[in-house]
């Protein structure tokens, strides 16, 4: 399978998915966003989008990399990064999610401090990565079966960085798995970090910070470092669909 007969392979239900992306209440998404670093998009994709995406995992020609966890110090699993051109559906979720959150992105920003601002098209923001020497593509699909999980981490791959990004569980937890919990930490300063396991459904997309928002304190707004990983997976096989705004190196 290549990448130009993946848009039969994984279907779009009839409601287009722009207008599923821009149904949700975002003024609730940027609410739970600024109170605990995440916010839940749920029923995002339905289950035989979920299911046909999962289904993508043996096709190497649409994946420009392979990384096992476990060789890189990272958790136990596996996961890949498509190449480009990215399947249709992938590419749509990127886009329109981009343009959603970048209004976010550029608050939280100037709330930091930070002087970076994001534009409203994805692709001007991408132009941007690739002129920073950013060209590599960074959706990625992971994959987990009992015993493996995912190490806290930040997904950070140059200099240029969209402060948030995507996760959508593709497998039906009790049914496909058991475990494998999303979970966040926030490191607050001169304090012990705060962990959070956020509850997730199949099809559900969970929003977070990439690596640090903003956190009004009692001396002002003050960064907080955020954190995430996956538990291990105790039984049966997780999959995921990882959307990352920024490319890498």
């Amino acid at each position: 399978m290549n990448a130009q007969t993946v848009t039969a392979a994984v279907p779009l239900s009839a409601t287009r998915i722009g207008e599923r992306v821009e149904a949700y209440d975002w003024g609730r998404v940027a609410r739970e966003l600024d109170a605990q670093g995440s916010a839940v998009l749920e029923r995002l994709l339905a289950p035989d989008e979920c299911r046909a995406l999962a289904d993508l995992y043996p096709e190497k020609d649409l994946f420009r990399s392979r990384i096992v966890m476990e060789r890189q110090g990272y958790g136990q699993g596996e996961y890949q990064y498509f190449r480009y051109p990215l399947p249709e559906l992938v590419a749509r979720l990127r886009t329109m999610l981009y343009s959603c959150l970048a209004p976010i992105a550029n608050r939280w920003n100037a709330a930091m401090g930070l002087a970076v601002r994001y534009p409203e098209r994805h692709e001007d923001f991408l132009a941007r990565c690739h002129g920073a020497g950013q060209n590599r593509p960074t959706p990625l699909l992971l994959r987990y079966e009992a015993g493996d999980f995912n190490c806290l981490h930040q997904d950070l791959y140059g200099e240029q960085v969209f402060p948030l990004q995507a996760a959508i569980l593709l497998s039906e937890p009790g049914r496909d798995f058991a475990g494998g919990e999303f979970v966040l930490t926030e490191q607050r300063p001169r304090r012990q970090a705060r962990p959070e396991v956020v509850p997730l459904g199949q099809g559900d997309a969970v929003i977070f910070a990439v690596r640090c928002r903003p956190s009004k304190g009692l001396r002002g707004v003050h960064r907080v470092q955020v954190r995430h990983g996956v538990s291990r997976v105790r039984s049966g096989y997780r999959h995921t669909l990882g959307i990352i705004f920024h490319d890498a190196r």
